[in-house]
Order: C-alpha cells, then sequence, then structure tokens
C-alpha cells in the first residue's frame, strides 16, 4: 500500500501553537518520481581521531588494491569493506612530537608547526562550516578535547568536553525561563556588539595604518560574534529535535575509554540525524588503563612499547577495541536512511591519529581511514612510506565532496584523485 500524501502546509498544532514542518518526502506528488530523484540529502562530515596512533603492522595491510586481506584490526570493519579506504604513506611531515596534534585538521605546512612556535591556520572542519552558515543549529560541533579545530586567524577554539552537556544542547529543551534568558542574552549581544562597532569605525577615523590593521582583526573577531548572535536568535526559538534516546546523566571517566567513546559516537551520529549540524571534529582517548579484559597497562604506556612483545599485545587489544566501536558508529550510519540512501553514503569520515608510531613520537605515515561520502573507495590506497603523500591533498579531495571547489588547503600541492 503507497504511503498516505501529506500536504505541504501541514503543521503541528498544540496549545495554540503552530510548527511548520521541514519539507518531507511524504509531500511530493506520487506522480513526480522525478522530482523524488532530485531530492539529495545534504553532505557531512566527521573527522574523528585520537591522540596515540595505531600500531603499524596492526592496522596497515601488506597488499594494495581492492583485493587486500585485512590487518589484524581491520578485520573489525570488513562489513564495510566496499565503503573505506584506507591509506599508507600519508602524513603532514611535521617534525616529530605530541605537539603536532595541533595541525592533524589544519595541514598547514611543516615550518609553521614546531614545539614553542605554532602559526597555524583553519582546520578543515571550520573551512567547511564558514561555507555552511547558519543552515543548522550548530554550524560545527567541536567534541571530546585536543587542540585541534582553529578558526580562520589560526586561534585555537576550545572543545566541548562533556557529553552530557552537549546532548543537553542538541536535544533537551529548556524551561520557558531559560530559554527567555537565553533570547534575552541574545538580544543583550547584539546591543553590545552595535555599539562596540560604531565606537570602532569612529576610533578608526583618528589611529595610525598600522593601528587600523590591528582594529580590522578586531573588527573581523566583532562580524564572527555577530553571526554567532544571528544564529543563535533564529535557534533560540525554533522547537530543538525529540530522539529515541535515553538521556545521559554521567560522564564516563578516562579508564571507560570505550563507554567515553560509544557515547560520543552515538551523539555524533543523532546530531548528523536530526541535521543538527553537518560538521563534527572528535577527538577522544585516554593515557589510562582501559575496562578491557586482558589490559593491564595504561593506554599511554602501551603506546611506548619499545617493540615489547608484552606491552604490544595489550596495545592491540586497546587499539581493536578502538576500531571496533569505530565500526559500530559507521553501522549506524549505514542504518539510518535518508533520501533513498544512507546517512553513511552522504558523510565524509575521516579516523586518524597525529601520530604514526607512538612509541618513538614518529609523525610518518599515519593511520588514515576514509569511509562514506561520495568517494571512490579503493580499498588500500598505499603511497610511498618514506616520502609520504600530503594528507592535505586528501583534505582537498574532502573539501570537494562537501560541495566546496577549493583547489587547496592547507599545505597542499595537489589532490587526492583516486578516491
Amino acid at each position: 500500500m503507497p504511503a498516505p500524501r501529506l500536504d505541504r502546509r501541514t503543521f503541528l498544532r498544540s496549545s495554540g501553537i503552530a510548527i511548520g514542518l521541514p519539507f518531507l518526502e511524504a509531500m511530493i506528488p506520487a506522480s513526480a518520481t522525478e522530482a523524488k530523484k532530485a531530492l539529495k540529502a545534504p553532505p557531512r562530515m566527521v573527522l574523528a581521531g585520537q591522540p596515540l596512533g595505531m600500531y603499524g603492522p596492526n592496522f596497515f595491510p601488506e597488499k594494495a588494491g581492492r583485493d587486500y586481506v585485512p590487518s589484524r584490526y581491520l578485520k573489525g570493519l570488513q562489513e564495510h569493506r566496499d565503503q573505506f579506504t584506507v591509506f599508507s604513506g600519508m602524513s603532514h611531515r611535521y617534525a616529530a612530537g605530541h605537539f603536532a596534534e595541533v595541525g592533524i585538521f589544519t595541514g598547514v605546512a611543516p615550518e609553521r608547526i614546531r614545539d614553542k612556535d605554532i602559526k597555524n591556520g583553519i582546520s578543515l572542519d571550520q573551512e567547511v562550516a564558514s561555507h555552511l552558515g547558519n543552515q543548522t543549529r550548530f554550524s560545527s560541533l567541536i567534541l571530546g578535547g585536543g587542540d585541534v579545530a582553529w578558526n580562520r586567524r589560526g586561534v585555537r577554539i576550545p572543545s566541548e568536553q562533556r557529553a552530557t552537556s552537549v546532548f543537553k544542547k542538541l536535544f533537551i529543551a529548556g524551561t520557558p525561563e531559560e530559554e527567555a534568558r537565553e533570547l534575552q542574552r541574545v538580544k543583550d549581544g547584539q546591543s553590545i556588539l552595535d555599539d562596540v562597532g560604531s565606537q570602532i569605525k569612529a576610533l578608526n577615523r583618528r589611529v595610525s595604518s598600522t593601528d587600523r590593521d590591528r582594529l580590522d582583526l578586531f573588527l573581523s573577531s566583532v562580524r564572527e560574534a555577530e553571526q554567532t548572535l544571528q544564529q543563535d536568535e533564529h535557534w533560540s526559538t525554533t522547537p530543538k529535535p525529540h530522539v529515541d534516546f535515553a538521556t545521559p546523566t554521567t560522564e564516563p571517566s578516562g579508564p571507560q575509554l570505550m563507554e567515553r567513546s560509544r557515547l560520543w559516537y552515538d551523539i555524533v551520529h543523532l546530531a548528523l540525524q536530526t541535521d543538527s549540524t553537518r560538521v563534527v571534529s572528535l577527538w577522544i582517548g585516554t593515557q589510562e588503563r582501559p575496562e578491557i579484559t586482558g589490559v593491564n597497562l595504561g593506554h599511554h604506556d602501551a603506546s611506548h612499547h619499545g617493540q615489547d612483545p608484552a606491552k604490544l599485545e595489550q596495545l592491540a587489544l586497546i587499539e581493536e577495541a578502538e576500531i571496533k566501536v569505530f565500526g559500530e558508529f559507521l553501522e549506524k550510519l549505514k542504518l539510518s536512511q535518508e533520501a533513498g540512501q544512507s546517512l553513511l553514503d552522504h558523510t565524509a569520515v575521516l579516523y586518524t591519529s597525529n601520530l604514526g608510531n607512538s612509541s618513538s613520537h614518529d609523525n610518518n605515515n599515519l593511520p588514515v581511514i576514509l569511509a562514506g561520502g561520495t568517494f571512490k573507495h579503493q580499498g588500500h590506497l598505499a603511497y610511498d612510506t618514506k616520502n609520504n603523500t600530503l594528507m592535505s591533498n586528501l583534505y582537498v579531495r574532502m573539501l570537494h565532496h562537501m560541495g566546496i571547489e577549493a583547489p587547496t588547503f592547507g599545505a597542499s600541492n595537489g589532490v587526492v584523485s583516486e578516491v
């Protein structure tokens, strides 16, 4: 039996309030076959990473191409084999050290990411968010931790580190008093910015060209704040989506690495599914001992294995578990349908780390998986493990997936055209 059709002017009505529905497939006339085909879901992007790398021999397949034999870690992802590409021989070519975390998603030139001398650029998630504007409640979500999100001026953007708070912001409606205070906060902020803007313009006429440049930089920050407030004003009066998910009330601690990762991935899935955002960066990990059977070392201790077989096996148990939870996330995206395809079909998901070999703090040959999206997945795409291909070239391709025809990004010298 065909599904009943809905009038495009259908509203939800309650207590004298009318809420307009978004445009649904059920509103398309049954005869409009071509219109149905034309209905497309928007592209989305998730950048997921963790700070302690992946042990290469357990992560990278030995053979390149689509018919590779899965490595120990990739065995847990084989049900999605046709929907991801694993890359070897790829990095940003930064000098050794944990500090390279700051450049993992910005991909600027190596000379700009040095210990105690960071001159960063915009991160991939924020570049995409700047093009999407206020199409969603949140232009982007920066979750978990780390120093991986940066604005166009190379200033770090703090991440949300409490999953319970993020869930509340996304899905829990405030009381009428809380909503009124939020709306007043937005209006007060706009009033302050209007006043500051006029003062700066007056001051501009009285200062030197050098000071004027500094004021211009300040004004650009004011403009960004104005845009954020405008977005807040719109969405503060828009009902939050309802999700069939138990509200998290406790925050998984460091040892609960898998539970913490799983909760973050669930929140990311729900945020994409409800179109609350289309861009997410997620940085998760722990230095402590995860609660995993057979593991009695801290994650950091195991990752600095020095080729000790006992430590390597404990590290493998931790990293296998991490990849398993990542696979569960891909499965949730695959099972979520939108416009006749899965959410995974519309979402580019990058999984990586700032370290290739954490035992030696080596940033060469990073673990990289690109899943979902509009890519021509290649199985295992193997580049030179000594003279690495720049990850920024992959970021250019990911921008194209998002409908942004950028010729370059970061220190790119080309584009990964194989996928």
